[in-house]
């Protein structure tokens, strides 16, 4: 990944509550806006449908000059936005990539916020410490490709640039660098969350069973219930090949929870335009302790669009070509 790549998906990852600005808005000039009740479903249960968003620029860890500082003053808050904005619209013509020009300019703005990470446990702001298991899991996993290169086939390509899935499902559903937009579908029996990232479907049921551990999915079995006005999601049955902040564009950077990860989701609708999503992630195979997050999850009008990954795909068969041709070459010289 470029470096202006790895600033644009730092800066997009979002978690954050307090003092959340409206597009258009800075975080110096933003007013409150009154809030609307939330609709309900036939059943009483909140409403949760319709089209929404958790883009921002809130990071996922705090940032390493911000240490021991939980929130900006409105001042700093968007002096750090307009940080990230000019790092992405000042890139050297040498490193822009056809995403960070064409589809990371939105329609609507991202959140901005006075959190400096979307954690909220620990009160550090960073993830805690791998467990040595998790240790020893990476290095036999990087000892395994000792020797090969990172496009010797389509298996060393990352599972977004094999249009497979682009990690922002979730659970935790944490947002992607670009179209961080998703429509929820609600029954009295199931609450469906799909992703215009990358076409990705996630069925809730709400009977809160999970089947038995022999049954293994890549992200997991959700399953839902209603407590009070929040909808509680509880997802086990992973696999120990679930990736957690996967790089785009290379797996080699792809860290891989343990088939132990269990992660509680809560989704309040908080009034009309807003879902407070809160969520905690335990994985005593992965991190030695469990961390929680939040971010809030804003409607907009819709709708979200086909996102025809294999069908515009040029990009995976042409890097492939490109190791080839760079292979011949190099052994033409020898």
């Amino acid at each position: 990944m470029s470096r202006s790549r790895w600033v644009v998906a730092l800066t997009c990852v979002a978690f954050p509550l307090m003092a959340t600005l409206p597009a258009g808005q800075t975080a110096s000039s933003a007013k409150p806006r009154p809030a609307q009740a939330a609709p309900r479903m036939p059943d009483g249960h909140p409403d949760l449908q319709g089209f929404w968003t958790n883009d921002s620029y809130t990071p996922l860890e705090r940032p390493a000059e911000f240490a021991g500082k939980s929130h900006f003053t409105p001042q700093e808050a968007a002096a750090f936005v307009r940080t990230r904005l000019d790092r992405l619209e000042n890139q050297p013509a040498t490193d822009v990539h056809y995403d960070d020009a064409i589809w990371q300019k939105e329609t609507y703005e991202k959140e901005a916020n006075l959190r400096t990470s979307l954690l909220t446990d620990p009160a550090n702001g960073l993830l805690p410490p791998l467990t040595e298991e998790a240790k020893r899991r990476q290095a036999a996993e990087a000892a395994s490709r000792a020797g090969r290169g990172p496009s010797d086939s389509v298996q060393d390509r990352s599972l977004g640039e094999r249009c497979i899935t682009w990690g922002n499902v979730g659970p935790p559903m944490l947002p992607p660098t670009y179209y961080a937009n998703f429509q929820i579908m609600q029954t009295s029996d199931y609450v469906i969350i799909s992703h215009e990232l990358m076409h990705e479907a996630r069925l809730i049921a709400l009977d809160g069973s999970h089947p038995g551990p022999g049954a293994r999915y890549l992200y997991g079995d959700a399953r839902g219930r209603w407590e009070g006005d929040t909808l509680v999601v509880d997802t086990t049955n992973f696999t120990d090949k679930t990736p957690f902040r996967g790089s785009p564009s290379n797996t080699r950077q792809d860290i891989r929870s343990s088939d132990r990860l269990h992660v509680v989701e809560r989704f309040t609708r908080v009034d009309a335009d807003t879902i407070r999503y809160q969520f905690t992630v335990e994985d005593p195979g992965m991190w030695v302790a469990p961390w929680s997050g939040e971010v809030p999850i804003r409607k907009f009008e819709g709708p979200i669009y086909e996102y025809a990954c294999h069908e515009g795909n040029y990009g995976l068969p042409n890097i492939l070509r490109a190791a080839r041709v760079a292979e011949r070459q190099a052994a033409g010289s020898r």
